[in-house]
């Protein structure tokens, strides 16, 4: 069999229960519910850095953010760093990169080909698109010869209709890799709103607000989320037409969808925007895969993170994976009974997450238990990593879900913190970070806002 087409659609700032399979009550989405029953979903996904640029080093690279050196925003990928576009071109396949790129630190200006990771054979973007275009009225991106591309209306639609053209004119007969990266549903920054399409805030004014929304108050939830549920609405639908494109031109069965998004949003309910925090609200993600290897309706609740990713797809094209690339191949978990038994025994039973910019912080999500740790005195923009770090959460996710009363400095949990935190050290360094002091903490109040 040929390799297969892979194709990997990215939101920005897109939480996970904004699915309906996910969550039921988001009648919305269609497309993406048929695209998790026909291939696999991941129940518990989650970032492994909640910041734009960080999260996209890591899947363009196989590394933590701290091993890329782009550990917060504003800081250009390394041009010599080996990438996932990388590999995919050197066995033949012609790599494609259409929307928001954020990894090379120009602004409204062109990203120049030594800045594109890779990524050789079509190119469609802006570094940041939300500063090029707004979600209502478009904007510009620039195209391989560094020409500005205007465009007008709603900005996922017109995303997709450039991912359009590039699926029916292409020409080569390789097999293709194409990431597709659209903005929404992150806010518009220089309104300081979500942008749905018109009508949204009619339209999705009753859907049901999470819970973790409603308990912490504050935020901007109750203006911002059905704007917010708008864009959701309109990336599903845009799926759909990316679906039906590859079923209409025969390249819907050999072609490997990814579904995923960086991070997602708290709504400033955590701290003074939405994300760059420890809390599921921006950390849990949605996650599809679907076509050879996962077309099996399964769902997989084993904890993965955003950095299993580009190792599947390298596995996917059946390309060795670098030794020093970190994850796992998610196949391990969607393969026959025996060989999915023997994985998911030896499958790691946490996630390990970097946090950058609001502060240096470390966090570890297992099926029960959030720990979250900071270093104080660090800024996190000036500094990537610290010697001593303190903790910062423990929260009980069995009992706790939305993540309300803080038990950080519970005595009767401290044998918990002593095994998470030994376990968080292990994690950081697999990570290529030096061995760290973790400190306790003193009295800590419920319901504390980071």
């Amino acid at each position: 069999m040929n390799p297969p087409n892979i194709l990997f659609l990215f939101s920005d700032q897109q939480r996970w229960d904004t699915l309906g399979c996910y969550n039921p009550a988001m009648d919305f989405t269609p497309n993406l519910d048929q695209l998790a029953a026909d291939g696999a979903r991941f129940a518990n996904a989650f970032t492994c850095q909640p910041v734009c640029g960080p999260a996209r080093a890591c899947l363009q690279t196989g590394l933590y953010a701290t091993q890329t050196g782009c550990y917060r925003n504003g800081i250009a990928l390394r041009p010599t760093a080996p990438t996932l576009a990388d590999h995919l071109h050197q066995s033949g396949y012609e790599t494609a990169y259409i929307g928001k790129w954020h990894l090379s630190c120009t602004g409204d200006k062109p990203v120049p080909p030594a800045l594109r990771a890779g990524y050789r054979d079509h190119w469609l973007a802006a570094d940041t698109l939300e500063f090029t275009s707004t979600g209502l009225e478009g904007g510009f991106m620039f195209d391989a010869q560094n020409n500005r591309v205007d465009f007008g209306g709603y900005r996922v639609d017109k995303q997709t209709d450039f991912v359009l053209d590039y699926l029916n004119n292409r020409e080569s007969g390789r097999p293709f890799f194409l990431f597709v990266s659209w903005l929404e549903p992150h806010h518009q920054n220089a309104a300081g709103h979500y942008q749905g399409p018109p009508g949204s805030k009619e339209r999705y004014r009753d859907y049901p607000v999470p819970e973790d929304l409603r308990a912490l108050g504050g935020g901007d939830w109750a203006r911002e989320f059905p704007d917010y549920l708008g864009c959701c609405a309109s990336l599903d639908a845009n799926v759909g037409r990316i679906v039906q494109a590859l079923k209409d031109l025969g390249e819907y069965e050999n072609t490997l969808i990814v579904y995923t998004s960086d991070h997602g949003s708290h709504f400033k309910t955590r701290n003074g925007e939405y994300k760059r925090a420890c809390h599921d609200a921006c950390t849990h993600i949605p996650l599809i895969v679907r076509g050879p290897g996962f077309a099996h309706g399964q769902v997989i609740d084993k904890p993965v993170s955003l950095i299993d990713l580009p190792v599947t797809l390298l596995r996917a094209a059946g390309i060795a994976i670098p030794p020093a690339w970190q994850g796992s191949p998610l196949q391990r978990l969607t393969t026959s009974d025996s060989e999915r038994l023997a994985a998911s025994s030896a499958w790691p039973p946490d996630v390990f997450i970097q946090i950058s910019e609001s502060q240096v912080g470390r966090a570890l999500r297992t099926d029960k238990w959030k720990y979250s740790v900071r270093a104080p005195g660090r800024s996190g923009w000036l500094h990537s990593v610290a010697k001593v770090y303190r903790e910062d959460f423990l929260y009980d996710l069995e009992n706790d879900p939305h993540e309300l009363h803080n038990l950080v400095s519970d005595a009767a949990y401290a044998h918990v913190r002593a095994e998470l935190r030994q376990r968080l050290i292990e994690r950081m360094a697999q990570a290529g970070e030096r061995v760290p002091v973790i400190l306790g903490r003193g009295r800590y109040s419920f319901l504390r806002k980071s």
